[in-house]
């Protein structure tokens, strides 16, 4: 009974009969996979292990699907700066960098496009990335980000799947929303990041006219070993602007594909140096069930009335690299180089990101890649690696391991990371507390009359050309569960019955 009423729906919705069964999803080697959806956690809140080799083997494979462009990002340019801490947060954290009022430490900063190749018009509705690297005395710091502060998807497992369907056709070689939003009508916690990707926030009028945002929730840890969970937000100084009609993105195009990157260039030139001033939000651990989602979730938001920002300092770009390729190509990020104080929290999606990022550097420049000048750390760096391709270390010690009777380095206990507890069995589940919709009806809501009419229009403009009946069905259904009026308007302009999208997304509403 309960197979016939599927058949009937998916008839009735436009699309083919379901047919018999299919085969199971593999691995690489063949094994079949239990489930493609969540990766393997040391129980609800715990990390993600190691041991889940079908999200090692996914995110390695897919780090190296490209040669040598970045996977994603590759569309980007960068420049340096310095970083000014306004006051001693040694309470919250150890990290140097934020330990004394008015200490500078430098840094380089590249902005980029995510979806798009290397040489495509930075006009192009997409998400921008962020991405900090801080030369601090402790090590470096790479705080990778984007200007909007949520993701598409929750689970890093997904990351190969979501960039997939948002790349060109493997047949036609074109982006196509068919694809795309196949995939997103079936990841509802997408609908907060594609709301925002929708919206004004999509396209910005320059690189210097956005704000930035860590996605993700880390932690602070200070001397004692106490930590607490963070997210930080950089705020632009030069206000937020972005290209918001048709007629202004074909204007500016027409003027220059590359606006973004020339009014960068422009701007530091003539001595117009662009700011961003950081601020974190500070959550105890203790409050993280006080929350109707999941705060350690990257695709919400924390709400600045329950979780208060502190400003941490700001930093300036006051200088373009003397050579592209050398610095803005060859920059290299990871959200997993982080100095003492700063640690990783056990956000789903960043967990894969902290192997991902740094996997595909090691592929995409080589082993030694933070050995080159643009990435090296300006503290000095005493590890033990060696050989591999373009290394210039310049090794003299015959001692490349540890421990030795001749001590050239050891253990240091006070940097040793933080500790936290962990409860209940390895699992392979999704989180329990996922809100997909309300963040997302909040944003909209927000929104002047204006706004919400080109948001609307946006979406529709792409979700108007899927083919699948089912697709756009399930994509209004999630828009009318996140405002009833946001669903409705874009229910009208793609054709698609209210009653419909609601009976394609009725066991959502059961959850």
């Amino acid at each position: 009974m309960q197979f016939r009423s599927l058949l009937l729906t998916a008839t009735l919705l436009g699309g083919p009969a379901l047919a018999e069964t299919p085969p199971p999803l593999t691995t690489d080697s063949g094994s079949p996979v239990g489930t493609n959806q969540s990766s393997k956690t040391a129980g609800p809140r715990g990390g993600v292990l190691l041991e889940d080799f079908h999200l090692i083997e996914k995110l390695a494979r897919f780090d190296r699907e490209r040669i040598p462009e970045r996977v994603v990002h590759a569309r980007g340019t960068g420049a340096y700066g310095t970083f000014e801490s306004y006051d001693n947060f040694s309470n919250l954290t150890r990290a140097s960098i934020f330990s004394a009022k008015g200490k500078k430490t430098p840094m380089f900063v590249r902005f980029s496009t995510v979806i798009h190749p290397s040489g495509s018009p930075e006009t192009l509705r997409d998400p921008r990335g962020f991405a900090l690297k801080f030369y601090t005395d402790e090590g470096n710091w790479d705080l990778v980000g984007n200007n909007l502060p949520v993701f598409f998807i929750r689970d890093a497992i997904k990351f190969p799947d979501m960039v997939h369907s948002l790349k060109p056709s493997p047949i036609t070689n074109k982006q196509d929303p068919n694809r795309f939003f196949d995939f997103f009508s079936h990841q509802p916690e997408s609908t907060h990041m594609l709301t925002q990707v929708y919206s004004d926030l999509g396209i910005p009028a320059s690189y210097r006219q956005m704000d930035g945002h860590g996605v993700h929730s880390f932690k602070f840890v200070n001397a004692k070993g106490e930590y607490k969970y963070v997210k930080f937000n950089w705020a632009s100084q030069q206000g937020v602007k972005g290209l918001n009609t048709p007629d202004e993105v074909a204007r500016t195009v027409a003027q220059d594909f590359q606006h973004a990157t020339t009014d960068l260039y422009g701007s530091i030139g003539a001595g117009k140096f662009p700011s961003w001033e950081l601020s974190v939000q500070v959550l105890d651990p203790k409050d993280l069930e006080k929350f109707s989602f999941d705060p350690l979730d990257a695709t919400k938001v924390w709400p600045e009335d329950k979780v208060p920002a502190v400003k941490l300092g700001k930093f300036t770009l006051n200088k373009m690299p003397d050579n592209f390729f050398e610095e803005t190509e060859q920059a290299a990020f990871s959200p997993g180089v982080m100095p003492p104080g700063i640690e990783p929290s056990e956000d789903r999606l960043l967990q894969g990101r902290l192997f991902s990022y740094a996997d595909t550097q090691r592929y995409r420049i080589g082993a030694n890649y933070q050995s080159l000048p643009v990435n090296r750390a300006k503290a000095p760096v005493n590890s033990n690696s060696q050989a591999g391709s373009m290394n210039f270390a310049n090794t003299k010690s015959d001692v490349n391991y540890e421990p030795s009777v001749t001590r050239e380095t050891q253990d240091a206990p006070a940097y040793l990371l933080s500790s936290a507890p962990l409860n209940g069995t390895t699992q392979q589940r999704g989180i329990e507390k996922t809100d997909n919709f309300s963040q997302a009806g909040a944003f909209y809501s927000a929104l002047d009359a204006g706004a919400k009419e080109r948001l609307v229009k946006n979406i529709a403009a792409d979700l108007g050309q899927v083919k699948d009946a089912r697709v756009k069905a399930r994509m209004v259904g999630h828009f009318l569960m996140a405002n009833a009026d946001y669903g409705t308007r874009l229910a009208k302009l793609v054709g698609v019955k209210v009653d419909d999208a609601k009976a394609a997304v009725a066991p959502l509403a059961s959850r």
